[in-house]
């Protein structure tokens, strides 16, 4: 029905050290959402494959000059990396377009210059790192420094495949890592061009890249004993697996897991505002963001308004084509997730909950996954809807009638990954913030991302965090020196 943004590799293979993967796995069919055609298949790396990146990773790291560059160096290096990705803009949206179903604008005027900025972003924070001394101690002087750990399993989500993957590329490398990508298999076509032109840029075997399953690719990255360090962004599910083999090999993690946030309106919030805030805060990225405000906490008060408001818009969205500028929500990114958001649809209607509009596939658009923007009103937090990442565009309302109400519903659920306060009343904010069971609140805004702080979330939602500082403490190991500043004195055992 759609032009297809791009025609695409026919067959998508790894890299290691520069060189093509030898694979040995099926060769998996790439779909394109806005149509439902293949258009590209994935050469699966089996545990050769897998085991043969981590080596080329290691030999970088023991033997490479990578690790050893100086501050500098590592800059420049990192400059040019940005450089290479804002040269091909467009030709990775397009690419992530094809993958993934994601608005073509989004990707070109967000995504990818998010990508390029990761490594703009860890440049700068490197050039301002330094190391420790204390002197409190007569007689000696103690020093910490920050060395690179070695080689770091970094496992990308399919939702936001470049711009998401390229913040743990771009954090491991700045550190002094080298590095094994696994993309996620139904989004592999844009990250497989970002390896390909770094390997201009860094020295070889610094980025590798397997493709395939979690079962089986997946599996044998995080098992294989080369690894230093995982970074997992996606399911709930997938990371308590794979910090159970972590943890039997004491590697460190950090994981970026679920959510289900609440986004707490107020009678006292610009309505305006929150509406426009909540409609981004649920169906941008199509719906498919761990930090989507898919529980929607409406006061009492203004709750039919600011529902009937929200439905109107909802249903007036225009959804089609992710090339066309002016389309406002494209399709799911496969159609098993499509079949899932839908199955949510039918729970709903089980559990009594009450639909403001959606629910149903966008039949009229073809063959491609496309559901109609979705918002319904839960019977009780208690309901499925309200409690399970649906990860689709899928609001689920509630109403509440006072702070600690709100603070109670927001609090009881799994997740803790962000969450959304709109009010104009200070002590409100006040409240919310300080109570709020969640690892970043957002105040009168639906989405800003500080890469100096930290990000990540609470409960269910994560292990550790990203950014900054928090980058600089996973991605190196301390090291403490101490030296006496003359003889200190030593008993003469045996003498």
């Amino acid at each position: 029905m759609f032009d297809l943004p791009i025609t695409p590799a026919p067959r998508v293979q790894g890299l290691v050290a520069g060189k093509a993967s030898p694979g040995g796995g099926p060769e998996l069919p790439v779909y394109y959402p806005g149509t439902g055609a293949q258009v590209s298949v994935l050469v699966e790396d089996g545990p050769e494959a897998v085991a043969a990146a981590v080596e080329a990773a290691r030999r970088a790291f023991d033997n490479g000059p990578w690790p050893k560059l100086s501050t500098d160096a590592r800059i420049a290096v990192l400059e040019r990396c940005r450089e290479a990705i804002l040269a091909n803009v467009d030709e990775l949206a397009r690419l992530e377009c094809v993958a993934t179903g994601l608005l073509m604008r989004e990707l070109r005027a967000m995504h990818m210059k998010r990508a390029a900025y990761n490594f703009r972003f860890f440049a700068d924070y490197i050039s301002q790192t330094a190391g420790q001394r204390y002197d409190q101690t007569a007689g000696f002087l103690t020093t910490v420094a920050r060395d690179p750990v070695g080689v770091a399993a970094l496992i990308a989500p399919w939702n936001a495949p470049v711009a998401l993957a390229t913040m743990k590329i771009a954090a491991a490398l700045a550190f002094g890592n080298t590095a094994v990508l696994k993309p996620s298999e139904q989004t592999p076509l844009a990250l497989a061009r970002v390896v390909e032109l770094l390997q201009e840029v860094l020295p070889e075997g610094v980025l590798n890249l397997v493709n395939g399953r979690g079962p089986v690719t997946g599996a044998a990255l995080v098992e294989h004993p080369g690894v230093d360090l995982i970074s997992f962004t996606g399911g709930t599910q997938t990371g308590r697996q794979i910090m159970s083999v972590a943890g039997r090999n004491l590697v460190p993690c950090t994981m970026e897991l679920g959510g289900k946030s609440a986004n707490v309106v107020f009678a006292s919030a610009d309505l305006d505002r929150a509406l426009d805030g909540a409609l981004i805060g649920i169906f941008a990225n199509n719906g498919q963001q761990c930090l989507a405000g898919s529980r929607i906490l409406v006061e009492r008060p203004v709750f039919e308004e600011f529902t009937g408001r929200f439905a109107e818009r909802a249903a007036a969205m225009r959804v089609g084509d992710p090339m066309d500028e002016a389309t406002e929500l494209g399709p799911l990114a496969s159609m098993p997730h499509m079949n899932r958001v839908l199955g949510f649809a039918e729970t709903a209607r089980a559990e009594g909950c009450r639909f403001l509009t959606g629910g149903a596939r966008r039949e009229d658009l073809g063959e491609g996954y496309y559901v109609a923007p979705t918002a319904v009103v839960a019977p009780s937090n208690a309901a499925k809807v309200a409690q399970e990442e649906i990860f689709g565009p899928f609001a689920t309302f509630l109403p509440f009638d006072t702070p600690e109400e709100a603070i109670a519903i927001a609090n009881d659920s799994a997740y803790g990954l962000v969450a959304y306060v709109w009010s104009d009343h200070l002590p409100t904010v006040m409240t919310m913030t300080e109570a709020l069971r969640a690892g970043v609140v957002w105040v009168n805004t639906p989405m800003m991302r500080e890469l100096r702080a930290p990000f990540g979330g609470y409960k269910a939602s994560g292990v550790g965090r990203e950014g900054g500082a928090a980058c600089e403490a996973f991605y190196t190991e301390e090291r403490t020196v101490t030296i006496p500043k003359t003889p200190a004195p030593l008993p003469s055992l045996g003498a």
